[in-house]
């Protein structure tokens, strides 16, 4: 039995049943009226989003209320709470009500950590925590990418990897810290089972391959080597490298003989 295990038998009972949908209602009325409104608009984004500042002059609400504040007007929020719902509400169906909560809320404390580092953060990097844990249990699943372009789940998933790693590349301090901060709860739950099945195997095969290049025997080519032979009594310069052989000029250059035989063999001719 493992911590996650522990946890759920002691704590279970104060779980939120359909947390996500709770959610992405609220970004959602929040996002509508945004829109229609300057002045909510003004107001949300002043007094109820994730900032540091704020924060230590006592506004502790937003510790909890910037969970539902959209990251930004566009009309594709629509769509991102859309697949939110889908993931959070199929995540939560596979581990219970208990598990989902674990993971959503350390990616909570994931956000305000990096808020406190940098200086403010938004909900970006916890709903890209939710589909990557969604991408990893279920890389195949195929969703309408805006409701047109069927997609299957594990290449959205490399593409918003490939996306947070240019941010910790290129971005300014206050991306980086929210991009790097935005794995720990998929490392929490998944890290073992990541390391045990990309990981580990991959620095194996690195490894062995590095064995072989290692321990590799290069044999070199065999140099020619002309062997004597002595006509007469056949013995060869290989059995007896000391004896002298030489051709007969009265038998020709095919005709070779031993020291023993040079003189002494009835010529051919």
């Amino acid at each position: 039995m493992n911590w996650i295990d522990r946890l759920e038998r002691k704590y279970s009972r104060f779980a939120i049943k359909g947390l996500i949908k709770y959610i992405v209602i609220a970004a959602a009325f929040i996002f509508v009226a945004v829109n229609l409104s300057d002045k909510i608009n003004y107001f949300v984004y002043k007094t109820l989003t994730l900032h540091r500042d704020g924060i230590l002059q006592g506004q502790v609400w937003r510790l909890i209320t910037f969970i539902f504040i959209p990251p930004n007007k566009n009309i594709f929020v629509i769509f991102a709470l859309y697949v939110l719902y889908i993931f959070g509400s199929s995540l939560e169906n596979m581990w219970g009500s208990f598990r989902f909560n674990l993971y959503y809320f350390i990616g909570v404390l994931s956000a305000i950590i990096a808020a406190f580092i940098a200086g403010s953060a938004s909900t970006v990097y916890l709903s890209l925590s939710i589909f990557l844990a969604f991408a990893y249990l279920y890389p195949n699943f195929k969703l309408l990418l805006f409701f047109i372009i069927p997609v299957k789940a594990k290449y959205l998933a490399w593409f918003n990897v490939f996306f947070v790693i240019t941010t910790l590349i290129f971005a300014n301090i206050e991306d980086k810290v929210a991009a790097l901060f935005s794995f720990l709860n998929f490392f929490i739950f998944f890290g073992r089972d990541f390391w045990r099945k990309w990981v580990t195997p991959k620095i194996s095969a690195f490894l062995k391959k590095r064995r072989r290049r290692k321990f590799k025997v290069i044999v070199p080519p065999k140099k020619f080597e002309f062997v004597h032979k002595c006509r007469e009594c056949g013995i060869t310069s290989k059995e007896f490298p000391n004896v002298f052989f030489g051709y007969c000029k009265i038998c020709g250059s095919d005709y070779e003989y031993c020291e023993e035989h040079i003189n002494n063999h009835k010529h051919t001719t």
